[in-house]
């Protein structure tokens, strides 16, 4: 009852290889449904035969299906079994009548392949009763392409190509040849395959660069087209291309291209012949722009009326082109750039226009209802209908509509694709292709591998077309195409040792590789003076007076050279286990520290006010002063110990940021919900129960150091366990993790300094914290805010009520507070100076009219009557305008250049830069602490200005105009989808 045929052993097939068409059905074909394509004309008894049909070649098939006309599939070995599945270029309900796969049934021998296959192929006609009648290639790719000419030869079919140009004539460097010998517009170009050859060698070093380096065989891994900026960059992928050749199963005399590169407009030119008759079905225009640190993006495909500028030129330099090539039947696919001498040719493909046929449905809504694949059937099996097909396109457009490719802005893996569903809502929306599923990995967009999809859009009404690609655009700028899966994300501020070059994930800040820090100050005195030493009198001999700083690093080395600007001596005590590496950690201002002593930390306090006396010799000690967050308790005691001016110790652990929660809670003052343990089972309940995000970190943490945000419990246990795995920032090792409610709202710093109990503010900033490159809280910088404003009026009074309950009475504080919709709440004090290396006190002494937190400091401990007349708060307005600007990078690269800086240099406002990146330097798109590439102050009296060159240094991060990268040279490959496997069409199509 099974219907079978009979292969002879004559064709290599054993002696009687027996199919059964029902089991073939079974083995091969995959989709996802069992309703095949009905036919929308009378059957025919006519089988169109398809060399390797992927891609729009299956669109083809199913047109010829639809019209009554059988399908026979014949595959090579350049295609694999997924390939063979109709249903991944959106042709679920294909059916081929019959299949013939190479190695299964039938192998060529001794250079009889053509007919074998023709044996093959009548035999199955005959089975069937069916009339061949025609034969074409379904990939373009050489060997299907000169299979499905050679059937075509010896069964008396329409060819694609003359037979004298059948051979090489889809080769890219034959395909300039011929159109030199036309006459017509033709690449500079040579061939070889090594670079020894004498033509290569003269032509990388003679012709301007960029140059386009490719491969002369279409079928090898597409070809791997590159544009190289330089001769090294052109070799290397020179060798490159030699190693895939060699690799390559399908290599037979291939080589390389070395080309010009064509600027002008790139455009496409869709054509289909029938006996040397060519017509053209659509002329389109690639738009391409930069973005994520790519030059050349491809944003979509433009249809373009054939009276357009570039269309009249394309359209008949382009059939010029087909006729020196000998096209006489079938679709083809020719890219060429008009350029201001006119077209050139990049390449021609005896295809159709590729991307798995998803323009389509935008191809016939624009015509009267035809597109490339329509007219190819046509020319095949149906002339009369071809014979009334316009020459071109007519215009105008019966609509308007492009081809969307969309750009990621962002990466991760995928948990949901909400921005699909808007799309597919589109009043435009045609169709969507898309391999990305829940699970998927999407990369940042930088060619056309990495984009997560093409869309169809097309509406009648051009205005409507417009608002939803704005649409679609905007969902790409903010990154809601995808939702990811959450990352563990840092809160960390970058600061001066972060501005590095990218490092392990897990190390600590110490085990950077720290880069000698760029420093680049303005030349303008006005500006620069605001942040020099300025010597202020005393009344007493401070030259035989000591002061003591605790661990003097970042913003402590600018309190240590204050201190000594007014004639004291200095003693750096150095607490037990702090980094060595950080004792050199020197902001740029501070200079080379000289120190009048330097002592350690001894673990009995009675043995460190020693060794003080004793380094302090016959100078009176005045002062202990913590130098750093590591430097606080030991402060505290010794200060205590010594009877000088202190916060006592009677307040255990002030610096603990769980107790610091307690204490203001007991107080009646807003806290965080919060657990602290030094095993999981100590927090684990909490974590269970409350709501996430969820903030974990050290409880003695210097500023940011550890501080995570964590979306789930799995990435809370996971982080938990990792502190207790590193070091912390300024040496020792975590002993108990923090685990806190994620609090909502802008985050505010308050800088105080106060003696014997009264706080004075000396300034008031918001940090400037946004979405960007895929992370919820990128730092883009530190504001300052009006002393006078609703939000100063609201914090400031909170922060000092902190200060009083956790006693701290005099010295330098540092308070991060965040206003949430109940009111502020702490997040941590910090009883030192604001750090930052103090990169920040040129633009508050401009603010405040000359001083600083830093001078204020030395005055509540050395200064009575300075600290009397320092106002209590900032003058309002400011003296100036300013604000910290945190560099950010939208890019990825090694840097070969960096002239962004020349520009913020020479901005009217800017006063100080400070960075890690330098020529040779690796940047990666800021995320988090360890990706910052930078800080600027900015100050001027005059506010416009400020904002205009903040704008400038905004602008040039979005246009990736800070560094110059070295070139990855993106492929310049034809846009292609197959492997986008699922296809999603619109209700109306």
């Amino acid at each position: 009852s099974y219907s079978v045929f009979a292969f002879p052993d004559k064709y290599n097939c054993g002696s009687f290889h027996i199919i059964q068409f029902n089991q073939i059905k079974h083995q091969i074909m995959h989709y996802v449904t069992d309703k095949p394509v009905e036919a929308t004309l009378p059957p025919h008894c006519t089988l169109l035969l398809i060399v390797d049909p992927i891609s729009t070649s299956c669109r083809i098939a199913q047109e010829a299906s639809k019209r009554g006309h059988c399908i026979g599939a014949i595959w090579t070995t350049t295609t694999d079994t997924e390939e063979r599945d109709p249903a991944r270029y959106g042709c679920a309900s294909l059916r081929y009548k019959f299949e013939l796969i190479e190695g299964r049934d039938w192998t060529a021998t001794n250079g009889k392949e053509i007919a074998v296959v023709k044996s093959v192929v009548n035999e199955a006609a005959r089975r069937f009763n069916l009339t061949i009648a025609g034969c074409i290639t379904g990939s373009g790719l050489p060997r299907s392409s000169q299979l499905a000419d050679g059937l075509a030869k010896q069964m008396g079919l329409s060819t694609c190509t003359t037979p004298t140009t059948m051979i090489d004539v889809r080769n890219k460097f034959t395909q300039q040849t011929l159109l030199e010998t036309a006459g017509l517009r033709s690449i500079k170009q040579v061939r070889g395959s090594t670079l020894d050859d004498e033509a290569i060698a003269s032509f990388l070093d003679g012709e301007k660069y960029p140059l386009v380096i490719k491969l002369d065989e279409i079928g090898i891994q597409g070809g791997k087209i590159k544009l190289c900026h330089s001769k090294q960059e052109a070799i290397d992928h020179f060798r490159y291309l030699l190693q895939v050749i060699a690799s390559s199963s399908n290599r037979t005399g291939a080589q390389v291209i070395c080309q010009e590169f064509l600027r002008g407009v790139q455009v496409m030119v869709d054509n289909v012949s029938h006996n040397s008759k060519h017509k053209t079905c659509m002329v389109w225009r690639y738009d391409k722009r930069p973005a994520n640190g790519e030059r050349h993006v491809n944003f979509g495909m433009i249809p373009m009326e054939s009276e357009t500028h570039e269309a009249a030129l394309a359209i008949p330099y382009v059939r010029q082109c087909l006729n020196a090539m000998g096209m006489k039947n079938g679709p083809s696919h020719a890219q060429c750039i008009v350029t201001v001498d006119g077209p050139v040719l990049i390449e021609l493909n005896f295809r159709a226009h590729g991307g798995d046929g998803s323009w389509c449905h935008l191809a016939r809504a624009l015509t009267d209802g035809y597109s490339q694949v329509e007219a190819s059937v046509d020319a095949l099996l149906d002339p009369a209908a071809f014979e009334l097909l316009p020459d071109a396109p007519l215009g105008p457009f019966n609509a308007h509509g492009l081809q969307v490719h969309l750009v990621s802005h962002s990466a991760g893996e995928v948990t949901s694709m909400p921005g699909f569903q808007v799309m597919k809502h589109l009043p435009s929306f045609v169709s969507l292709s898309t391999d990305v599923t829940v699970g998927s990995t999407v990369e940042y967009t930088t060619s056309l591998s990495t984009s997560p999809g093409v869309c169809v859009l097309m509406n009648k009404d051009e205005s409507k077309l417009n608002k939803d690609l704005g649409l679609l655009r905007y969902l790409e700028e903010i990154n809601a195409l995808f939702d990811y899966k959450t990352k563990v994300e840092s809160l960390a501020r970058p600061t001066a040792a972060s501005y590095s070059k990218q490092q392990k994930r897990n190390s600590r800040v110490d085990d950077m590789e720290k880069p000698s820090l760029v420093r680049i100050y303005s030349n303008d005195p006005k500006l620069t003076r605001q942040g020099m030493l300025m010597k202020r009198m005393t009344t007493i001999d401070a030259s035989k007076e000591v002061a003591v700083v605790v661990d003097p690093y970042s913003t402590g080395c600018l309190v240590v050279n204050e201190i000594r600007s007014r004639g004291y001596q200095v003693i750096a005590c150095w607490t037990l286990g702090f980094s060595e590496e950080m004792k050199t950690h020197t902001p740029g201002a501070a200079g080379e520290m000289k120190y009048f002593a330097e002592v350690d930390e001894q673990e009995d306090i009675a043995d460190t006010v020693k060794a003080i006396y004793e380094a302090a010799g016959k100078l009176r000690v005045v002062a202990c002063i913590a130098g750093g967050e590591a430097g606080v308790d030991c402060a505290d005691e010794v200060s205590e110990r010594m009877s000088l001016r202190t916060n006592g110790t009677h307040v255990a652990n002030r610096r603990d940021k769980k107790i610091q929660q307690e204490l203001i809670r007991d107080a009646g003052m807003r806290s965080v919900r919060q657990a602290a343990g030094s095993k999981w089972e100590h927090v684990v309940e909490f974590l269970q129960t409350e709501h996430y995000p969820i903030v974990l970190k050290p409880t003695d943490s210097a500023g940011s150091d550890g501080v995570k945000l964590c979306h789930n419990i799995e990435e809370a246990k996971q982080h938990f366990h990792h502190l207790f795995e590193v070091e912390a920032v300024n040496g020792g090792f975590n002993t108990e993790v923090l685990c806190q409610e994620f609090l909502r709202g802008k985050e505010y710093v308050v800088d105080q300094v106060s003696r014997d109990g009264i706080h004075k503010t000396m300034m008031f900033w918001v940090y400037d914290k946004r979405p960007a490159n895929n992370s919820a809280f990128v730092y883009f910088g530190m504001v300052p805010v009006d002393p006078n404003s609703m939000e100063a009026k609201i914090l400031i009074p909170y922060a000092r009520g902190v200060l009083d309950v956790l006693a701290v009475k005099n010295g330098p504080s540092h308070a991060e507070v965040i206003l949430t919709p109940t009111g502020p709440c702490l997040v941590e004090m910090n009883v030192r100076a604001h750090g930052g290396d103090g990169n920040w006190r040129s633009l508050a002494r401009g603010l405040t009219g000359g001083y600083s937190q830093v001078e204020v400091t030395v005055d509540s401990y050395l200064d009575k009557k300075q600290f009397s007349i320092t106002p209590n708060l900032p003058p309002t307005p400011f003296r100036a305008s300013g604000q910290e600007v945190i560099l950010v990078s939208y890019s990825r690269g090694r840097v070969i250049g960096t002239p962004g800086y020349d520009i913020i240099r020479d901005l009217q406002s800017f006063v100080y830069m400070e960075t890690g990146i330098k020529v040779g330097s690796f940047v990666e798109r800021t995320v988090d602490l360890l990706t910052g590439i930078g800080s600027v102050i900015l100050m001027h009296e005059d506010e416009s200005v400020l904002n205009a060159d903040i704008s400038r240094v905004r602008e040039m991060e979005l246009n990736n105009e800070l560094f110059e990268f070295e070139r990855s040279g993106a492929m310049l490959t034809n846009a292609s989808q197959r492997h986008l496997s699922e296809i999603i069409v619109g209700d109306d199509f």
